[in-house]
């Protein structure tokens, strides 16, 4: 990326990239022009929030049905279940910090570890970046480990470039903090749930999803493990093609999350839900 100026802006002119914006516009304002969401918005987000839980949880190894998800009180069990817990509880923590993350990202992001992680404040590697040595548990990012060094590096990088604001697109802004976590997997654990927790904050704050209806986690579970592995790979090799490949992707999944709570509004207007 160029040196000077807002580096995102030259990402949002990459081929293809455009068109997917746009796409993506267009499918979450069809979604916002629905009659019940004057309404009856706060059921559609709710619903929301609770599918895009699931979704984020199925691609961290918990792929549960809808159902399940919405009928367990308990998440302190097996393993998926409390990954599925820790994206409830992200979900439900996101909306809470929008006004932090433009000030302090690097906070938000240690808030959103120490949620995933069920507040185990005893767990000395909880709510910080991982140190020279510390092991990371992330076994559905294959990628290179990048060194503790390079976290920090990048994660400062990441923060300046939130804080000093960036008229790109909300997608490019989104799908690049997303990326860039997947890629560093800065914290001991929870990695994919915090990334997409992230982008969820990017994309409702940015004003592209105010309510928080369009759940790009229920897109990219719809799309697929090894579709998201594939566009992240495209993010990893930096190329123009990989990063333009990884923003399509990315803006497919909010399509698909804002057609998820299209068929949730139908279903509300019919009374079926």
């Amino acid at each position: 990326m160029p040196s000077g100026g807002d580096p995102l802006v030259a990402l949002a002119s990459l081929t293809g990239v455009p068109e997917a914006v746009e796409a993506m516009r267009k499918a979450v304002d069809r979604v916002y022009g629905h009659r019940v969401m004057r309404r009856r918005s706060n059921e559609v987000t709710s619903e929301a929030a609770l599918r895009g839980a699931r979704g984020s949880a199925a691609l961290a190894g918990a792929d549960w049905a809808l159902e399940e998800v919405r009928r367990r009180t308990d998440f302190s069990g097996d393993p998926e279940a409390r990954t599925v817990g820790a994206a409830l509880r992200l979900t439900a923590e996101a909306g809470q910090l929008l006004s932090v993350w433009r000030q302090s990202p690097l906070r938000v992001l240690a808030r959103l570890h120490l949620v995933a992680s069920g507040n185990a404040t005893e767990e000395v590697t909880v709510g910080r970046p991982r140190l020279v040595g510390e092991a990371v548990d992330e076994p559905f990012i294959q990628a290179p480990l990048p060194s503790a060094d390079e976290v920090a590096g990048r994660l400062d990088g990441l923060a300046r470039l939130i804080i000093s604001g960036s008229s790109a697109p909300a997608l490019v802004i989104a799908s690049v903090v997303h990326g860039e976590l997947l890629a560093l997997r800065p914290f001991s654990s929870h990695n994919g749930l915090v990334a997409r927790a992230a982008e969820r904050i990017v994309l409702i704050g940015s004003g592209l999803d105010p309510k928080a209806i369009c759940p790009a986690e229920v897109g990219h579970a719809e799309q697929g493990q090894a579709a998201y592995s594939a566009a992240f790979e495209g993010y990893l090799s930096g190329t123009p093609q990989g990063m333009s490949d990884w923003f399509a992707h990315c803006g497919r999944a909010v399509e698909l999350g804002a057609r998820e709570s299209t068929a949730v509004c139908e279903a509300l207007q019919r009374g079926a839900a």
